[in-house]
């Protein structure tokens, strides 16, 4: 990666989460007082003074613990570390130092990473020097901090880039952002961390381990990919506490901000009509899409034409996924795969693809010397002329003397007919009727 990383490390509860979303300045990462509610690593864009890193949080370090998920976030923040130019050690202040935060201290010095200890909840002035205990953990000056209110953030941010590696001319490459979507337990997780060339992200076989929208990075044929992992999607009315709530959200949040949306689903399971509900809202978004259908190899009793039919059903039932390309994979073996890499970076070219003017009306009149606007006695409608008028998704407007009066049926035969000459694959397309001289 081109910007240097900092890894975000203390035990459960000191306020990683919300000094993350302090310094990233947005609501980026799940905050809760419940142990555990960050498990994975969460990956943010941070700048401080023109300085640009990777700001990367990770779960509450328990070292000693012999719980299962206790095991799977100490390997993730082990990642963290090897990764990271430097760790933000977070230990509350208002309980001291507390003899977890001595063996993380001890982790973190074998780790041979530069650290800068923060000391979180100094919220008031009662608390205002509580911070000088901490030299005994052995990492200097320690910063006094308050995540929730922002006091002390400066000072600390300052103290984080100072002793960042220098600065790399490639720090503003932009991303593709992919957002890994799909129901819960359909292998979201395991896709992604087969992407990466490593476990990235917590896999249980429980549904629902993945509850936060989660950042990875990785550069693939030049380009820049930012996978977004996300919780499992459900329906709102099974949404039933506060955590799965804002789950939920973050998910919605990342189809929004994502170029390419990645539909995981389970072969075994089927796709259900949640499975269409995302896939749509992701369209509607304007956002390219990509079906992975996962777990294949468990199919049983499959043939050469059973991934063909399974496609038709559900073409069937949402006409909008036959513009959009099916893989069919295993995470779990990583057959066909690396594919869906090939895929996201012609989806993303796709919907930045931009058609000339003269091309585009050449493409108009044949269809239109095809097969005619349907017309009404008296009501003649005509289509004119047309243009490209932005990309990501592709739009095009055409000018027409009745643009209220072009039935829905032959807008899908212009769609059609625009997408033969030009696939633009797994992208929308947006077609907008325009009266000559309108502005809308």
């Amino acid at each position: 990666m081109s910007k240097p990383t900092v890894a975000i490390v203390g035990r459960p509860n000191t306020g990683k989460s919300t000094l993350f979303n302090r310094i990233l300045g947005g609501r980026r990462a799940i905050v809760s007082d419940r142990p555990g509610t960050t498990r994975d690593r969460h990956f943010g864009d941070a700048e401080w003074n023109g300085r640009h890193f990777w700001l990367v949080d990770t779960g509450g370090l328990v070292p000693d613990s012999n719980d299962s998920m206790d095991r799977a976030i100490r390997t993730q923040v082990e990642f963290a570390l090897a990764e990271a130019d430097l760790v933000l050690f977070v230990v509350d202040g208002a309980e001291g130092i507390n003899p977890v935060d001595r063996a993380i201290a001890d982790r973190l010095r074998q780790a041979g990473r530069p650290v800068v200890l923060a000391v979180n909840k100094l919220d008031d002035l009662e608390r205002s020097t509580a911070h000088y205990d901490f030299y005994q953990l052995g990492f200097g000056d320690p910063y006094g901090v308050s995540a929730a209110i922002g006091k002390g953030s400066g000072d600390l941010l300052d103290a984080v880039v100072e002793r960042l590696p220098p600065a790399d001319d490639a720090e503003q490459e932009p991303a593709i952002e992919v957002a890994v979507v799909g129901r819960p337990n359909a292998g979201k997780s395991s896709l992604v961390n087969r992407l990466l060339g490593e476990e990235r992200h917590v896999v249980a076989p429980e549904a629902g381990t993945t509850r936060d929208a989660v950042d990875s990075p990785l550069r693939y044929s030049g380009k820049l990919l930012k996978f977004i992992d996300t919780a499992g999607l459900r329906r709102r009315a099974k949404v039933e506490d506060d955590l799965e709530f804002y789950s939920t959200l973050r998910t919605e949040r990342a189809i929004e901000r994502a170029t390419v949306c990645v539909l995981v689903v389970d072969a075994v399971v089927g796709l259900h009509n949640q499975d269409l509900r995302i896939a749509t809202e992701a369209w509607d978004q304007g956002c390219g899409l990509i079906v992975v259908v996962n777990k294949w190899d468990l199919v049983e009793e499959k043939d050469a034409n059973t991934a063909h039919r399974g496609q038709e059903e559900l073409i069937a039932k949402a006409p909008f996924l036959g513009y959009v390309p099916f893989v069919y994979v295993s995470a779990l073996s990583g057959q066909r795969v690396r594919k869906i890499l090939d895929l996201i970076l012609e989806v993303a070219d796709g919907r930045e693809q931009r058609i000339p003017t003269a091309e585009v009306n050449k493409v108009l009149t044949a269809l239109l010397e095809r097969t005619a606007p349907p017309q009404k006695p008296g009501e003649e409608v005509k289509l004119l002329y047309a243009s490209q008028i932005g990309t990501a998704p592709p739009t095009f407007a055409i000018v027409s003397n009745r643009p209220d009066d072009v039935p829905e049926s032959y807008q899908r035969y212009l769609v059609h007919g625009f997408r033969s000459a030009w696939p633009f694959t797994g992208s929308p397309l947006r077609l907008r009727f325009t009266q000559r001289g309108s502005r809308r």
